[in-house]
């Protein structure tokens, strides 16, 4: 299986536990990895045979920017279901970054990977 990737998505989303988090929001980081067969879309250099990367994006970050929810891990499971939505993409692999998660001590980012599929 080929592989497409969109790295460092970027959008403002209200999502978290605790008040503050839904009142002000914070940003959300989105990495992806799509997987498809790019095969026919290569053959006959033709967008309508492959994804088309800046919808999916676009996507994805209304997802981020939309309904708030409490978990990333729930962040994660709209944004790979919105994937699969698109008919070449069988696989997704979603990372959600938050860096600026309410935590007490140093450190760098927060994250939450899932992989889904068709199957």
């Amino acid at each position: 299986m080929d592989r497409v990737a969109l790295r460092g998505l970027k959008a403002r989303g209200h999502h978290g536990v605790f008040p503050r988090e839904r009142e002000e929001g914070q940003t959300f980081i989105v990495d992806l990895v799509l997987g498809l067969d790019t095969r026919p879309a290569a053959a006959d250099d033709d967008l309508a045979k492959t994804v088309h990367y800046g919808i999916v994006a676009e996507e994805v970050v209304g997802v981020v920017e939309g309904e708030p929810v409490d978990l990333i891990e729930t962040l994660a499971e709209r944004i790979a279901r919105t994937c699969l939505k698109h008919d070449g993409v069988q696989e997704v692999e979603v990372v959600v970054h938050k860096p600026d998660a309410p935590i007490t001590v140093p450190f760098d980012d927060v994250t939450v990977t899932i992989t889904r599929s068709r199957v």
